[in-house]
Protein backbone atom coordinates (compact mmCIF):
# COMPACT_ATOMS: atom_id res chain seq x y z
CA UNK A 1 0.00 0.00 0.00
CA UNK A 2 1.35 3.47 -0.81
CA UNK A 3 2.72 5.18 2.29
CA UNK A 4 3.40 8.84 3.06
CA UNK A 5 6.12 9.46 0.42
CA UNK A 6 4.12 7.89 -2.40
CA UNK A 7 0.91 9.76 -1.49
CA UNK A 8 2.85 13.02 -1.07
CA UNK A 9 4.38 12.63 -4.53
CA UNK A 10 0.89 12.19 -5.98
CA UNK A 11 -0.35 15.19 -3.99
CA UNK A 12 2.42 17.38 -5.40
CA UNK A 13 1.51 16.31 -8.91
CA UNK A 14 -2.15 17.11 -8.37
CA UNK A 15 -1.22 20.47 -6.85
CA UNK A 16 0.66 21.29 -10.03
CA UNK A 17 -1.82 20.02 -12.61
CA UNK A 18 -5.34 20.53 -11.24
CA UNK A 19 -5.20 23.53 -8.89
CA UNK A 20 -7.38 26.36 -10.15
CA UNK A 21 -9.17 24.21 -12.71
CA UNK A 22 -12.92 23.60 -12.81
CA UNK A 23 -14.32 20.08 -13.11
CA UNK A 24 -16.67 19.80 -16.06
CA UNK A 25 -17.96 16.28 -15.51
CA UNK A 26 -17.29 13.06 -13.62
CA UNK A 27 -18.01 9.60 -14.93
CA UNK A 28 -18.01 6.86 -12.29
CA UNK A 29 -17.12 3.69 -14.18
CA UNK A 30 -17.12 1.29 -11.22
CA UNK A 31 -19.42 1.66 -8.16
CA UNK A 32 -16.73 0.43 -5.73
CA UNK A 33 -14.72 3.58 -6.44
CA UNK A 34 -17.32 5.65 -4.55
CA UNK A 35 -18.60 3.01 -2.12
CA UNK A 36 -18.08 5.38 0.83
CA UNK A 37 -20.38 7.94 -0.79
CA UNK A 38 -23.67 6.70 0.65
CA UNK A 39 -25.88 8.55 -1.86
CA UNK A 40 -24.33 6.67 -4.78
CA UNK A 41 -22.38 7.32 -7.95
CA UNK A 42 -24.84 9.73 -9.60
CA UNK A 43 -24.99 11.93 -6.51
CA UNK A 44 -21.19 11.89 -6.22
CA UNK A 45 -20.82 13.02 -9.84
CA UNK A 46 -23.43 15.77 -9.42
CA UNK A 47 -21.76 17.05 -6.23
CA UNK A 48 -18.36 17.39 -7.95
CA UNK A 49 -19.35 18.72 -11.38
CA UNK A 50 -18.80 22.45 -11.82
CA UNK A 51 -16.56 22.75 -8.76
CA UNK A 52 -13.23 24.59 -8.84
CA UNK A 53 -10.26 22.80 -7.26
CA UNK A 54 -8.43 25.03 -4.78
CA UNK A 55 -5.37 22.81 -4.26
CA UNK A 56 -4.29 19.39 -3.05
CA UNK A 57 -3.80 18.39 0.58
CA UNK A 58 -2.76 15.29 2.51
CA UNK A 59 -3.02 13.69 5.94
CA UNK A 60 -1.05 10.46 6.28
CA UNK A 61 -2.05 8.12 3.44
CA UNK A 62 -5.15 10.14 2.48
CA UNK A 63 -5.26 13.09 0.12
CA UNK A 64 -8.03 15.49 -0.80
CA UNK A 65 -8.85 18.27 -3.22
CA UNK A 66 -10.64 21.24 -1.59
CA UNK A 67 -13.61 22.35 -3.71
CA UNK A 68 -15.13 25.42 -2.08
CA UNK A 69 -15.84 24.49 1.54
CA UNK A 70 -16.05 20.82 0.64
CA UNK A 71 -13.54 18.13 -0.31
CA UNK A 72 -12.97 15.34 -2.79
CA UNK A 73 -11.23 12.75 -0.63
CA UNK A 74 -9.13 9.91 -2.06
CA UNK A 75 -7.42 6.84 -0.67
CA UNK A 76 -5.26 4.89 -3.12
CA UNK A 77 -5.62 1.52 -1.41
CA UNK A 78 -3.29 -1.16 -2.74
CA UNK A 79 -3.21 -0.18 -6.40
CA UNK A 80 -4.96 3.17 -6.86
CA UNK A 81 -3.49 5.73 -9.24
CA UNK A 82 -4.53 9.30 -10.04
CA UNK A 83 -3.24 9.92 -13.54
CA UNK A 84 -3.11 13.14 -15.55
CA UNK A 85 -3.04 12.96 -19.33
CA UNK A 86 -4.41 13.74 -22.77
CA UNK A 87 -8.22 13.40 -22.72
CA UNK A 88 -8.05 11.61 -26.06
CA UNK A 89 -5.85 8.72 -24.89
CA UNK A 90 -7.39 5.23 -24.73
CA UNK A 91 -9.45 4.45 -21.64
CA UNK A 92 -7.86 1.68 -19.58
CA UNK A 93 -10.07 -1.14 -18.36
CA UNK A 94 -9.00 -0.26 -14.80
CA UNK A 95 -10.21 3.36 -14.84
CA UNK A 96 -12.83 3.66 -12.09
CA UNK A 97 -13.62 7.40 -12.26
CA UNK A 98 -12.91 9.91 -15.02
CA UNK A 99 -12.72 13.67 -14.43
CA UNK A 100 -12.77 16.15 -17.31
CA UNK A 101 -12.27 19.91 -17.02
CA UNK A 102 -13.90 22.97 -18.52
CA UNK A 103 -10.60 24.11 -20.05
CA UNK A 104 -10.49 20.93 -22.20
CA UNK A 105 -6.95 20.34 -20.91
CA UNK A 106 -5.43 17.18 -19.39
CA UNK A 107 -7.99 14.98 -17.66
CA UNK A 108 -7.72 13.09 -14.35
CA UNK A 109 -8.39 9.37 -14.13
CA UNK A 110 -8.68 7.30 -10.97
CA UNK A 111 -7.29 3.91 -11.97
CA UNK A 112 -7.44 1.02 -9.53
CA UNK A 113 -6.71 -2.53 -10.66
CA UNK A 114 -7.65 -4.18 -7.34
CA UNK A 115 -10.48 -1.74 -6.47
CA UNK A 116 -9.36 -1.36 -2.83
CA UNK A 117 -9.03 2.43 -3.16
CA UNK A 118 -11.94 4.84 -3.02
CA UNK A 119 -13.16 8.39 -3.59
CA UNK A 120 -15.62 10.28 -1.42
CA UNK A 121 -17.26 13.72 -1.41
CA UNK A 122 -17.06 15.25 2.08
CA UNK A 123 -19.24 18.34 2.72
CA UNK A 124 -17.41 20.94 4.80
CA UNK A 125 -14.14 19.00 4.54
CA UNK A 126 -11.90 21.52 2.78
CA UNK A 127 -9.60 22.07 5.79
CA UNK A 128 -9.71 18.50 7.13
CA UNK A 129 -12.38 15.98 6.10
CA UNK A 130 -14.26 14.78 9.14
CA UNK A 131 -13.96 11.16 8.02
CA UNK A 132 -10.19 11.27 8.63
CA UNK A 133 -10.09 13.62 11.62
CA UNK A 134 -9.06 10.69 13.84
CA UNK A 135 -5.83 10.22 11.90
CA UNK A 136 -2.79 11.70 13.61
CA UNK A 137 -0.47 14.23 11.94
CA UNK A 138 2.57 12.75 10.25
CA UNK A 139 6.18 13.50 11.32
CA UNK A 140 6.70 15.96 8.45
CA UNK A 141 3.68 18.13 9.34
CA UNK A 142 4.13 21.32 11.38
CA UNK A 143 1.24 20.08 13.55
CA UNK A 144 3.23 17.05 14.70
CA UNK A 145 4.18 17.34 18.39
CA UNK A 146 7.34 15.40 19.24
CA UNK A 147 6.74 15.56 23.00
CA UNK A 148 3.13 14.39 22.75
CA UNK A 149 4.19 11.56 20.45
CA UNK A 150 6.92 10.44 22.88
CA UNK A 151 4.51 10.40 25.81
CA UNK A 152 1.83 8.54 23.84
CA UNK A 153 4.37 6.04 22.55
CA UNK A 154 5.55 5.12 26.05
CA UNK A 155 1.92 4.71 27.19
CA UNK A 156 1.16 2.39 24.27
CA UNK A 157 2.66 -0.79 25.83
CA UNK A 158 3.16 -2.67 22.59
CA UNK A 159 5.94 -3.54 20.21
CA UNK A 160 7.42 -0.45 18.59
CA UNK A 161 6.68 -1.45 15.02
CA UNK A 162 3.03 -2.11 15.84
CA UNK A 163 2.89 1.38 17.36
CA UNK A 164 4.46 3.00 14.28
CA UNK A 165 1.78 1.42 12.09
CA UNK A 166 -1.04 2.83 14.26
CA UNK A 167 -2.36 5.77 12.23
CA UNK A 168 -4.05 7.26 15.30
CA UNK A 169 -0.60 7.69 16.88
CA UNK A 170 1.46 8.76 13.86
CA UNK A 171 0.26 8.71 10.28
CA UNK A 172 1.82 7.86 6.95
CA UNK A 173 4.20 5.10 8.08
CA UNK A 174 3.62 1.61 6.72
CA UNK A 175 5.55 -1.64 6.66
CA UNK A 176 8.38 -0.45 4.42
CA UNK A 177 9.25 2.79 6.17
CA UNK A 178 8.77 1.35 9.66
CA UNK A 179 11.43 -1.30 8.98
CA UNK A 180 13.79 1.18 7.34
CA UNK A 181 13.39 3.73 10.16
CA UNK A 182 13.93 1.15 12.90
CA UNK A 183 17.10 -0.04 11.14
CA UNK A 184 18.47 3.50 10.96
CA UNK A 185 17.62 4.04 14.62
CA UNK A 186 19.17 0.72 15.67
CA UNK A 187 15.98 -0.48 17.35
CA UNK A 188 14.39 -3.90 17.02
CA UNK A 189 10.80 -4.03 15.81
CA UNK A 190 9.71 -6.07 18.88
CA UNK A 191 11.14 -3.64 21.44
CA UNK A 192 8.46 -2.67 23.95
CA UNK A 193 7.44 0.96 23.72
CA UNK A 194 7.33 1.47 27.50
CA UNK A 195 11.03 0.57 27.71
CA UNK A 196 12.17 3.26 25.27
CA UNK A 197 14.35 6.00 26.72
CA UNK A 198 13.82 9.65 25.65
CA UNK A 199 17.06 9.65 23.66
CA UNK A 200 15.94 6.52 21.77
CA UNK A 201 12.60 8.09 20.86
CA UNK A 202 14.42 11.20 19.65
CA UNK A 203 16.72 9.00 17.57
CA UNK A 204 13.73 7.11 16.16
CA UNK A 205 11.91 10.28 15.11
CA UNK A 206 15.06 11.57 13.46
CA UNK A 207 15.40 8.29 11.55
CA UNK A 208 11.74 8.35 10.49
CA UNK A 209 12.07 11.87 9.12
CA UNK A 210 15.32 11.05 7.31
CA UNK A 211 13.83 7.95 5.68
CA UNK A 212 10.67 9.75 4.59
CA UNK A 213 12.67 12.70 3.24
CA UNK A 214 15.02 10.40 1.31
CA UNK A 215 12.07 8.50 -0.15
CA UNK A 216 10.46 11.76 -1.28
CA UNK A 217 13.65 12.76 -3.10
CA UNK A 218 13.64 9.37 -4.85
CA UNK A 219 9.99 9.67 -5.85
CA UNK A 220 8.74 7.01 -3.45
CA UNK A 221 9.05 3.23 -3.56
CA UNK A 222 7.85 1.22 -6.57
CA UNK A 223 8.04 -2.58 -6.46
CA UNK A 224 5.73 -2.96 -9.47
CA UNK A 225 3.69 -0.83 -11.85
CA UNK A 226 0.88 -0.29 -9.33
CA UNK A 227 2.51 2.75 -7.73
CA UNK A 228 3.30 5.65 -10.05
CA UNK A 229 3.03 9.42 -9.82
CA UNK A 230 0.43 11.45 -11.75
CA UNK A 231 2.58 11.27 -14.89
CA UNK A 232 2.86 7.49 -14.70
CA UNK A 233 6.49 7.51 -13.50
CA UNK A 234 7.85 5.06 -10.92
CA UNK A 235 9.73 5.90 -7.74
CA UNK A 236 13.25 4.66 -7.09
CA UNK A 237 13.63 4.45 -3.31
CA UNK A 238 13.50 0.63 -3.56
CA UNK A 239 17.11 0.82 -4.77
CA UNK A 240 18.12 2.40 -1.43
CA UNK A 241 16.32 0.05 0.95
CA UNK A 242 18.63 -1.24 3.67
CA UNK A 243 16.58 -4.12 5.12
CA UNK A 244 13.01 -4.23 3.81
CA UNK A 245 12.57 -7.12 1.38
CA UNK A 246 16.29 -8.00 1.65
CA UNK A 247 16.22 -11.18 3.78
CA UNK A 248 19.56 -12.95 3.53
CA UNK A 249 21.34 -9.95 2.00
CA UNK A 250 24.18 -8.26 3.91
CA UNK A 251 23.27 -5.35 6.18
CA UNK A 252 24.71 -2.18 4.59
CA UNK A 253 26.11 -1.15 7.98
CA UNK A 254 27.73 -4.32 9.36
CA UNK A 255 27.43 -7.04 6.73
CA UNK A 256 25.29 -9.41 8.83
CA UNK A 257 22.55 -11.22 6.87
CA UNK A 258 19.21 -9.43 7.12
CA UNK A 259 16.54 -11.44 8.98
CA UNK A 260 12.88 -11.79 8.08
CA UNK A 261 10.27 -12.49 10.78
CA UNK A 262 6.54 -13.01 10.53
CA UNK A 263 4.68 -9.98 11.81
CA UNK A 264 0.90 -9.32 11.83
CA UNK A 265 0.30 -11.43 8.68
CA UNK A 266 3.15 -9.53 7.05
CA UNK A 267 6.92 -9.44 7.51
CA UNK A 268 9.43 -7.54 9.61
CA UNK A 269 12.99 -7.14 8.37
CA UNK A 270 15.92 -6.32 10.62
CA UNK A 271 19.64 -6.75 11.15
CA UNK A 272 20.32 -9.19 14.03
CA UNK A 273 23.52 -7.34 14.93
CA UNK A 274 22.51 -3.68 14.51
CA UNK A 275 19.04 -4.28 15.98
CA UNK A 276 19.43 -6.89 18.73
CA UNK A 277 16.19 -8.56 19.72
CA UNK A 278 15.02 -7.60 23.25
CA UNK A 279 15.47 -10.28 25.89
CA UNK A 280 12.08 -9.77 27.47
CA UNK A 281 8.66 -8.86 26.15
CA UNK A 282 7.21 -9.27 22.69
CA UNK A 283 5.18 -7.29 20.21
Amino acid sequence: MPELPEVEIVRRGLQQYVTGRTIEAVRVLHPRAVRWHAAGADDFAAAIAGRRIAGARRRGKYLWLPVGEDALLAHLGMSGQLLIGDPGRPLSAHVRAWFTFTDAGPDLRFTDQRTFGHLCFVPGGAELPGTIAHIAPDPLEPAFDDGAFAAALRRRRSGIKRALLDQSLVSGIGNIYADESLWRAGLHWARRTETLRPAEITRLLRAVREVLADALVAGGTSFDSLYVNVNGESGYFSRRLAVYGRAGSPCPRCGTAVRRDAFMNRSAYSCPRCQPRPRHGCW
